[in-house]
């Protein structure tokens, strides 16, 4: 038996077991597309977790998670005639198609900017009303900047060189600083906070960064550090309140060498 084979066959038990439960189980049974939602949002986050953890067992794991949920949406669906799975697949698979025209067409794409220009003015004739209109309003603010400065380079709306973006970053800093004066206007220094903000993910973006997995990271780094800070403290017999600045500067410090020395030895 081939891997497809052997993907058809685990994924035709998945079905079977997902039948069983929602007829059987009361906690399955109960279910509605609403009540799963926030769940799939949770399981969502394990993924991405686990990948930036490139834990791939985890990744494994939550990627079935996945997979169930997107059974479970389409298990319920099938039973009031909404759709049902094989209507999932097919319109994926028709979109795809139609897509990638230089695979499935006569369409020419060298590079990988010339498949995303391409994809979205596809999207744009099959009707969306805008360029934005595929990214959702309710993702974390930073990636979705991101990915409207995505959605539009693909229709060439975009900065040619990295340079001219750093100069824009240098530009918003100096309005930000002018508005963050004493005395200035908070809103004002808000908004051009906001867009000091926007030009740096721009940059992060022509520099082939992900400025979400990049703050992610440094959201990980300084828990890692702050949580050494606190068992170094509990070991002295200190709490964190009656310590000075200084003195948890130091345990932060050493904390940043430890981490220099672990990854010297793993080089």
């Amino acid at each position: 038996m081939n891997a497809h084979q052997k993907s058809l066959e685990a994924f035709a038990r998945l079905l079977t077991i997902m039948d069983e439960l929602r007829e059987k189980c009361p906690w399955d049974k109960k279910q509605t597309i609403q009540s799963l939602r926030h769940l799939t949002i949770e399981e969502t986050y394990e993924l991405s977790d686990a990948i930036l953890e490139n834990d791939m067992l985890e990744v494994s794991k939550e990627l079935g998670d996945l997979a169930l949920h997107l059974v479970f949406y389409a298990r319920i669906a099938s039973e009031t005639g909404a759709f049902d799975l094989a209507q999932v697949f097919h319109q994926i698979c028709d979109k795809l198609i139609r897509r990638h025209p230089h695979i499935y067409g006569d369409v020419q794409a060298e590079d990988e900017e010339a498949v995303k220009k391409n994809w979205e003015q596809i999207k744009l004739q099959e009707g969306n009303r805008s360029v934005l209109s595929g990214v959702p309003n309710s993702l974390p603010a930073l990636l979705k900047a991101y990915r409207m400065q995505e959605k539009v380079r693909g229709v060439g709306f975009d900065w040619e060189q990295p340079e001219q973006v750093w100069e824009k970053v240098k530009e918003e800093l100096a309005e930000f600083e002018a508005e963050n004066r004493p005395g200035g206007d908070p809103d004002r220094a808000e908004q051009e906070f906001g867009d000091l903000l926007f030009a740096l993910i721009n940059y992060a973006r022509f520099k082939n960064i992900n400025p979400e997995t990049a703050l992610e990271r440094t959201n990980q780094k300084f828990s890692r550090r702050f949580a050494y800070l606190e068992a170094q403290a509990r070991q002295a017999g200190r709490s964190l309140q009656e310590m000075s600045l200084a003195e948890m500067d130091e345990y932060w410090e050493a904390s940043k060498k430890l981490e220099k020395e672990i990854s010297s030895s793993q080089a």
